[in-house]
């Protein structure tokens, strides 16, 4: 039996090639979207991939079933419940197949979405049971997954059948199965997972938090106690994976454009993206534009601060940086990229167009304001958990999210400093500050980081 992990980084996905080289087929579960990692698998295993299964419908990511299917031909499997509206296979509890030597079995196992399945899998070269289980978003290591997303109405079921999947259908399941989720850290789906990619059932039973409880009702309540934020894009992913995505291929083309052109596309309604790093986007950017930089989770800060149906445009360093950055939203359904800026910031600005800068304040400036009673706002977006690990005493406490829904709740000339864990997220808020009409904005740089490894108290 041949089985591969496959990492999708960033958004923190797991997807998993399962197959026999002796029969020549091969399974992928849980695909992301751009797929030549599979294709590549196939070729160089002399695997033909016969199936693709989605252990749910996933909403922090757009799939990949729909590009395999075009190129490959592959049947799409899905759970009965997912009421998709493309051609498809629908999986039952019970149901079983056999790919060569491995054989799958399926679980339906409720409770992150209500059409959400496990998969037993078995190598029959040696033995008869079981070896390992794709948990889907149900168990992570160290975790479980979030009930909240399919919507508030159905919540209390969810939080249910969350339970009964974890603490009734796996208490029927041995210690020894090696357990395989489909995300790890990094993901929004769930709120303390390891960076380990994979566990066993019996030490989790030990040692996650989340199968400690004696009752549902103990359960229930730590599992609504709080939630991860929920992106903006989540929503529109959904609904694309339920449609089926359309392939890459019908995606707008990629166009390197003249500032004039790129300035008339601004005129005419796009979103500007600017993924240059903090000081670079500090120094000069163009106005109304947000500033995402190309690190590792770019695409969960996408989902929180740009419109999915946003008509997109880009400034990058490089037309590699470009074709990242497209690679990176397509995973997230963000499809309607209509370009990037030929020459860069360079090239607008020696058009003569206007730019704005978003000040870069020290560790030292921001300790030096504060011992001289300078009236400003310290805005902290970060997470409660990093809150409580210490801040600054004379900051305002807003998590990112509803920093960018909701904004900060003073006269929009009065001076703000914003600030995060490293000056990544600061930027993205303070662009998004700029652009609703805050006329003093500056970003810490290196953010609570820096001001710690600067000596100063964090309280």
């Amino acid at each position: 039996m041949y089985f591969k992990q496959l990492t999708t980084e960033g958004l923190g996905c797991y997807s998993y090639a399962i197959g026999c080289p002796a029969a020549g087929e091969m399974i992928i579960v849980d695909p992301k979207r751009d797929v030549q990692e599979y294709l590549d698998i196939s070729r160089e295993e002399g695997m033909k991939i016969i199936k693709v299964i989605n252990t749910h419908v996933h909403a922090d990511h757009v799939g990949g079933e729909q590009e395999l299917r075009s190129i490959t031909g592959a049947e799409l499997m899905i759970h009965e419940n997912a009421k998709v509206g493309y051609e498809h296979t629908p999986i039952s509890e019970g149901d079983s197949f056999t790919v060569g030597s491995a054989k799958l079995d399926f679980i339906y196992t409720p409770g992150h979405t209500p059409n959400a399945i496990s998969i037993l899998i078995t190598d029959m070269m040696r033995g008869d049971e079981p070896w390992m289980i794709l948990t889907g978003d149900l168990l992570f290591v160290g975790d479980i997954g979030r009930p909240d997303l399919p919507g508030n109405e159905i919540l209390d079921e969810q939080v249910e059948n969350l339970y009964n999947s974890l603490y009734v259908k796996f208490a029927q399941l041995p210690d020894y199965l090696e357990v395989y989720p489909a995300h790890g850290q990094g993901s929004l789906c769930g709120k303390g997972m390891s960076a380990k990619p994979s566990t066993t059932l019996g030490y989790e039973r030990r040692h996650n938090p989340m199968l400690q409880f004696n009752t549902f009702a103990a359960f229930k309540e730590k599992v609504l106690e709080s939630f991860p934020s929920r992106p903006k894009s989540f929503t529109h992913i959904i609904k694309t994976n339920f449609e089926g995505a359309p392939l890459l291929e019908r995606c707008p083309l990629d166009r390197a454009m003249n500032p004039e052109k790129f300035k008339q596309m601004i005129e005419s309604g796009c979103t500007v993206i600017d993924v240059r790093d903090a000081a670079g986007f500090g120094g000069f950017h163009i106005p109304g534009s947000i500033n995402i930089g190309l690190e590792k989770q770019l695409a969960n800060w996408v989902g929180m601060a740009v419109e999915p149906d946003a008509d997109l445009l880009l400034v990058v360093n490089s037309k590699e940086n470009y074709d990242r950055m497209c690679l990176e939203l397509h995973r997230i359904g963000y499809d309607k990229i209509f370009g990037y800026l030929q020459g860069g910031i360079s090239a607008w600005l020696m058009a003569g167009y206007k730019v704005e800068s978003l000040a870069q304040k020290s560790a030292q400036d921001l300790h030096q304001a504060i011992k001289e009673g300078k009236e400003f706002t310290l805005l902290d977006v970060r997470t409660p958990a990093e809150w409580d690990n210490g801040h600054v005493k004379s900051a305002v406490h807003k998590p990112f999210a509803k920093a960018l829904d909701e904004g900060i709740n003073v006269d929009k000339d009065h001076p703000i400093l914003v600030m995060c864990g490293s000056g990544y997220r600061s930027n993205i808020v303070g662009s998004a500050l700029q652009n609703n009409g805050y006329t003093q904005v500056c970003s810490l740089a290196g953010g609570a980081i820096a001001w710690a490894r600067s000596g100063f108290e964090l309280v």
